[in-house]
């Protein structure tokens, strides 16, 4: 999979708080608006082991559990989403993790509170995303096509 210029990808988690509350059409549309590429998408229950894959950083944590319960609590909308530094994109538009913190404005600042039912998960870097998209897409999931508005997006340039 390729990770450069218009190509660059990275992970998105619409979570369970955000399903309950009928916000994925609202989400998923901040991204289409932005003229971002959906590459991949599908709906998916994580199950104990990707999740203590995927949340490494704070498996050994006292509240880990409490993570994994409602990462649990209902099916996740997983996506990949491409564009020109779109990992750095995405995560602006998302808000800071601390959802309370959050710029009004971004998804977080918009439509959270909590810092873990903050509605949307967000790979923090290329190598992240490179790890993530992986974990949760095999290559032919992720889909290959030409997206006709990015000669209304980007400059002839920055489309090479």
């Amino acid at each position: 999979m390729e990770f450069t210029g218009l190509k660059e990808k990275t992970l998105v988690i619409i979570k369970p708080d955000a399903i309950q509350r009928g916000l994925v059409g609202t989400i998923t549309q901040r991204f289409e608006n932005k003229g971002l590429k959906l590459a991949g998408m599908k709906m998916m229950r994580l199950g104990d082991e990707i999740l203590k894959e995927h949340y490494a950083h704070i498996a050994d944590k006292p509240f880990f559990p409490g993570v994994s319960s409602f990462m649990q609590s209902t099916p996740v909308l997983v996506m990949c989403w491409e564009g020109l530094d779109v990992v750095e994109t995405v995560r602006r538009i998302t808000g800071i993790t601390k959802a309370r913190e959050a710029e009004a404005g971004s998804i977080r600042g918009d439509f959270a509170m909590s810092v873990a039912c903050n509605v949307i998960h967000a790979s923090d870097s290329v190598d992240t995303a490179k790890s993530e998209v992986s974990r949760f897409f095999a290559d032919e999931d992720i889909h290959d096509y030409d997206k006709t508005e990015y000669m209304h997006v980007y400059i002839e340039e920055e489309r090479e």
